[in-house]
């Protein structure tokens, strides 16, 4: 079974009544953190259950030492798995309302965890549900506490000590999934400084959707990825953003594009920077 796979909201609403499916409304907003919980206890797909970006899918944060949204420990992220219902065998549907890179931060941490398959990306997110004509509720749900056991694969992670010790090797490919301007350095709405690490290439990660929010085809992926990459191996490409966030979103699409599972530079820039002495780049 593929690695990252995408389900449509009719084919999930034919689904919500099957055993063992858990649904989670990832919803969050950088600007509002509370929004997130707000808006699902305003109305979210019956069944779901709300995981919070910075409570449940992020560590907190260690002032000047780590990125905005460090990873949760494994063992706390695993209680929250388990209180969600979530069993190894579950079948889990992930959802946000923005572009999906808060939904595609749970794929990756299941994936970390182990649970790598029957794991699935609402395709559309919410914008999408809503636009079926499909209906929301308000209600809770109260799962009974599922089994799940996973461990952290720490393959999947790269620390900024041995970024630095990669960076201006020619087999190298890293993706900043942030947006144009705030790689080049022209804006920086949430961090201190501005840039992006030396050697990265901006591959932001709404280049990843079509103009109607839903992911690409898998072979426009596939070439989108083939030409950032070049003739660099796959096995170098290393993947970060901001926090850690919407890096996962590039991970998603290159897994849709059928690209292995790349490391994540989880820090991300919110993390390179807490030292002045790593190297900052301005400009393409």
């Amino acid at each position: 079974m593929p690695l990252a796979q995408l389900i449509d909201a009719e084919r999930l609403h034919s689904r919500l009544q099957e055993p063992g499916l858990v649904l989670l409304d990832c919803r969050f907003a950088l600007d509002d953190p509370t929004y997130g919980a707000r808006v699902y206890a305003e109305g979210h797909i019956p069944g779901a259950r709300f995981a919070d970006l910075e409570h449940d899918l992020s560590a907190p944060v260690v002032k000047g030492v780590t990125g905005r949204h460090p990873l949760p420990e494994p063992s706390t992220l695993i209680d929250k798995l388990r209180a969600w219902g979530i069993d190894n065998d579950s079948q889990v549907v992930l959802y946000d309302d923005s572009p999906g890179a808060f939904a595609a931060r749970a794929w990756w941490l299941l994936a970390w965890l182990g649970k790598r398959d029957g794991v699935y990306l609402l395709d559309g997110g919410l914008k999408a549900w809503k636009d079926a004509g499909l209906a929301l509720d308000n209600d809770t749900p109260t799962p009974a506490a599922g089994s799940f056991t996973g461990q952290a694969d720490a393959a999947l992670l790269l620390s900024a000590t041995q970024l630095q010790q990669r960076l201006g090797g020619a087999e190298l490919t890293l993706l900043d999934a942030r947006a144009l301007p705030r790689f080049r350095g022209e804006v920086e709405p949430l961090d201190p400084v501005a840039g992006h690490i030396p050697g990265a290439q901006c591959a932001a990660f709404t280049d990843n959707l079509g103009d109607d929010g839903r992911f690409l085809p898998a072979e426009r992926l596939r070439a989108r990825f083939d030409t950032l990459r070049g003739a660099r191996p796959v096995e170098s490409l290393v993947a970060y953003c901001g926090s850690g966030v919407t890096a996962c979103h590039n991970l998603f699409a290159m897994s849709l594009a059928g690209y292995p599972l790349a490391p994540l530079y989880a820090g991300s820039w919110s993390e390179w920077i807490t030292d002045p002495a790593r190297p900052v780049a301005t400009g393409d």
